[in-house]
This record gives C-alpha cells, sequence and structure tokens, in this order.
C-alpha cells in the first residue's frame, strides 16, 4: 500500500463528535456536541415546508442565492461599520466551517504561520495544517482566560501571517473586550497581518458582556475576514449554512475555494434561512434571554452539586474541573479523554476532554453545554450528582 499523507499524523478526528458516537451508543445525555434540543423558529420551518413543494430544487449561484446574500450584507452592515457588497463582498458557505476553511486557504502560503488562541476550537489546528501552515498557540489563561499580548506579538514576530480569533469564545465563552480587541487589531496592523474570525456565539451573549466585531474597528475592515454561520442563532446546525465576509478581493479568493471545495451550499435551505434574517430584534433579545436562564439554572445546579466550573460570558458551553476525581486512587493516572468516556458511561452525561481544546498539558478540565430543554438538563444535572458521591 501507498502510504498516507505526512499531514494526517498531526491530527486526529474530531474528539467531540467522538463523544456523541460514544454517547449515541450508551444512551447517555448528550452535553458533549454543542447542538440544541429544541425545535429551530417555527416561522422558518414553516418557510421551510413551503420550499420543499415550490423549490429551488437546483444550484443556486455558487457563491450565494443573490437575495440571501442581500439579507446577510443588511443585518452584518450595522455590526461591522461597513455597507457590506452582497455582490462583492460576501461568500455563502456550508457552515462556519467551511467559511473558516476557505479564509485559511485564501490567505495562507505552504510554510505560512497561523496564530491561534488556546484552548480553540478543535478545527482551526486542523485547518491550519490542511493549509500546509504552522499554528503558534497563544494561551489564553483559565480560569479568566485572559492572555499575555507580548506572547501574542511574539507571534507576529515569529512571521503570523495571520490570527484566528474565536470571539465569543468556544469552548471557554470568553467575550473579548475592546481594551483587548484595540490591542490585538494595533499589532495586526503593525505587524501587516491578517485576521480570522469566528463570531457564530454573536447573539448568545450575557450580560453587561457585548460583542464587537473586529472588522469594525478602525482600519481592521480590510484585514478581517468575518466568518459566521446560521446554525446557533437560528438553532439549525444540521442545516450546515455559514458564510464570510471580507474586503471585495479577499471575499473573491475565498469563492475561489469554495467553488472547488462544495461548489455551493444547499439551494432549497438558502432560500428558507433568508426568513430568519429578517427576524425583528426582539427574537434576539429572547433569544439571550432563554440562555441567560438556560445558564443560570444549568450553573446553579453545578454549584449545588460541588462541580467547580467557570461563568462563561457567552456561549452555551461551561469549563469543569475535574481534579478532585483525578486525585482520587480510582482514577490514577487517567486522562481527560479516559475520564469523560466513562463519565459517559457510567454517570450518564457526555462531556468534551479539555485537552482537545488545549495545546498546553491541561488535563484537568472538560466542556458541558447546556443548550437543551430545562427538563434535559434537570436529569443532566440529576445524573451528574452521582459524581459528587465518589468525592465522599
Amino acid at each position: 500500500m501507498p502510504q498516507m499523507s505526512n499531514r494526517m499524523q498531526l491530527f486526529t478526528d474530531s474528539v467531540i463528535r467522538r463523544m456523541t458516537r460514544i454517547s449515541d451508543a450508551c444512551g447517555a445525555i448528550n452535553l458533549s456536541q454543542g447542538y440544541p434540543d429544541f425545535p429551530p423558529p417555527k416561522a422558518l420551518t414553516d418557510t421551510l415546508k413551503h420550499i420543499a413543494d415550490e423549490g429551488p430544487h437546483q444550484y443556486s449561484v455558487t457563491y450565494g442565492a443573490d437575495n440571501l446574500r442581500e439579507a446577510i450584507a443588511e443585518k452584518a452592515s450595522p455590526v461591522l461599520h461597513h455597507a457590506v457588497s452582497a455582490e462583492d463582498e460576501v461568500l455563502v458557505t456550508c457552515g462556519s466551517t467551511e467559511a473558516m476553511m476557505c479564509a485559511m486557504m485564501a490567505v495562507c502560503n505552504p510554510g505560512d504561520k497561523v496564530a491561534i488562541f488556546s484552548p480553540f476550537y478543535e478545527n482551526y489546528m486542523a485547518d491550519t495544517i490542511l493549509c500546509d501552515a504552522e499554528p503558534i498557540f497563544i494561551p489564553l489563561v483559565p480560569p479568566d482566560y485572559q492572555f499575555d499580548i507580548a506572547l501574542l506579538e511574539q507571534a507576529f514576530q515569529q512571521g503570523a501571517k495571520a490570527l484566528v480569533l474565536c470571539n465569543p469564545s468556544n469552548p471557554c465563552g470568553k467575550v473579548f473586550s475592546r481594551a483587548e480587541l484595540e490591542a490585538i487589531a494595533a499589532l495586526v496592523i503593525r505587524y501587516d497581518a491578517f485576521v480570522i474570525t469566528d463570531e457564530v456565539y454573536e447573539h448568545i451573549i450575557y450580560e453587561p458582556n457585548r460583542h464587537i466585531a473586529m472588522a469594525s474597528l478602525p482600519d481592521m475592515w480590510e484585514r478581517t475576514i468575518t466568518c459566521n454561520s446560521f446554525s446557533k442563532t437560528y438553532s439549525i446546525t444540521g442545516w450546515r449554512l455559514g458564510y464570510l465576509i471580507a474586503p471585495a478581493d479577499v471575499t473573491d479568493a475565498c469563492r475561489k475555494v469554495h467553488d472547488f471545495l462544495t461548489v455551493g451550499a444547499p439551494a432549497p435551505l438558502q432560500e428558507a434561512v433568508v426568513t430568519a434574517l429578517h427576524f425583528p430584534e426582539s427574537y434576539y433579545k429572547e433569544l439571550q434571554q432563554s440562555y441567560t436562564e438556560k445558564r443560570r439554572y444549568f450553573l446553579d445546579g453545578l454549584d449545588a452539586i460541588g462541580i467547580a466550573h467557570n461563568i462563561p460570558q457567552a456561549t452555551y458551553y461551561v469549563m469543569i474541573d475535574i481534579s478532585n476525581w483525578l486525585a482520587l486512587p480510582q482514577f490514577h493516572g487517567w486522562t481527560d479523554l479516559q475520564f469523560c468516556e466513562w463519565m459517559t458511561k457510567t454517570i450518564g452525561v457526555a462531556a468534551v476532554p479539555g485537552s482537545s481544546f488545549f495545546r498546553e498539558p491541561v488535563n484537568h478540565l472538560i466542556r458541558l453545554h447546556f443548550a437543551r430543554e430545562k427538563d434535559t438538563l434537570t436529569e443532566a444535572l440529576r445524573r451528574l450528582k452521582k459524581m459528587a458521591a465518589y468525592l465522599k
């Protein structure tokens, strides 16, 4: 047999999706892979029913249906402080996952370096490697996930051509402040680099935190590729619809990658999601209120059990500290992955090992999510109480 590509040795399959498979096999409550167990907005599914009969069912324009790109541009322009051109500056993709890959391939040459904050969503490192680029990791230090700006500057001094910025951040729920973003922007401008942002959780954010788009800062429109998705905001993770927004020349390059990577996103789903982009502002306020209540309920439940955790400023993820369990004789020498597999099979709740997000040797944190109905969260907390018994 011929040998496989060397790059395949540099990363694994998705640990998140692996934990879902284990969870499904065990009949556990899946708090690992971040998708809700409640339906999308009815107006959205009603539109999809209509389109199932009326179409379109054939290819749309490769880089996105006209009306969808126009709706994206209209929604994004105030956020980005730029009159986004639907014709030249928007690309519709198969999820933000493809948007990030298109952006990375469009700006990186083999051998280029890419700065990534750690912890990070696992796709970022794989995207970098698939582009034959080299990742440089800058730690976000628990429990508050602050970073040392000097370490970021060192990455640019080493030649980082781009920075991947997830804001709000998966997995830790950090929201980058304006001061932090301005400090990052100053370095990006000084070292003549790009920022590739992942902003899919922009509407799942908790008071008093505010999401600020990197592209909205002075002199950053020209240097920022904004990647986003409809998955989290409208509870349609399975639709696999995302988009990117960038200056026309950058978008043109990303469109070339997209054209040969996936040809185009599903035409019926593109048509349906236009409905969601015309929802009133009240929809986003209700979404925020709903997730604020879920966060309060779940974190209060963890506190009552005695499970230590961070307090996410955004997203629907929470990082759990399992140090007390790993210190027990029966778990001596275990990795966080072994603990998560045990937890799924024995406790009946699936989590993601933190080591899949950190480049640093972090083995004591795991990630849970709370994008679930209250009854599901109640049952998950009931099961998690069994973990407390091991500490008595």
